[in-house]
């Protein structure tokens, strides 16, 4: 991919961002009911079958994201941190990376930034379960029950996600 069309992806990624974070609050689902999250199947970065219903009954961050990302990559300490806290408590981290070169891409990353928690690699039928992920990084907060209790467009600092997460663990 050239040059040109990474910027202009770039700038869209950030325009996208900086309008989730002038509102800075989670977005639930719409309406009163509250949506059950979509289950999906994709490979991790070993190339093993990975699916939400693998994790039934726990609370999940779920991220789409991609190394690319700036903003992605700034809230990938949070969510790690959040991991190692909190799984003892029944949470799952769950990330679902966006990039066009897969597992070469985004394990090497990975691996370079410390991640232990699921790195899935999405793709469009995904995104579009999800709603449609028009901007990353794009993060649901899933109950154990399966329902989407939140959703955040844009960075986020850690203690929204920690705030979010507490009352449903």
């Amino acid at each position: 991919m050239g040059r040109k069309k990474w910027f202009i992806i770039f700038l869209v990624s950030l325009l996208v961002t900086t309008a989730g974070l002038m509102s800075c609050q989670g977005q639930g689902p719409s309406g009163s009911a509250q949506a059950m999250a979509p289950d999906f199947t994709l490979k991790d970065l070993e190339g093993n079958p990975f699916s939400l219903s693998n994790v039934k009954g726990k609370v999940v961050i779920l991220d789409f994201w991609a190394t690319w990302c700036p903003p992605c990559r700034m809230e990938i300490p949070h969510f790690q941190a959040l991991s190692t806290e909190y799984k003892d408590k029944g949470l799952v981290v769950i990330g679902i990376a966006l990039d066009d070169g897969g597992a070469a891409v985004v394990g090497p990353f990975a691996k370079s930034n410390g991640v232990t928690y699921p790195i899935l690699i999405g793709n469009q039928q995904v995104a579009a379960a999800y709603g449609g992920i028009r901007g990353i990084p794009t993060t649901f907060i899933i109950d154990r029950k399966g329902r989407i209790v939140e959703k955040y467009v844009g960075y986020r600092d850690k203690e929204v996600f920690e705030s979010a997460i507490k009352d449903h663990l």
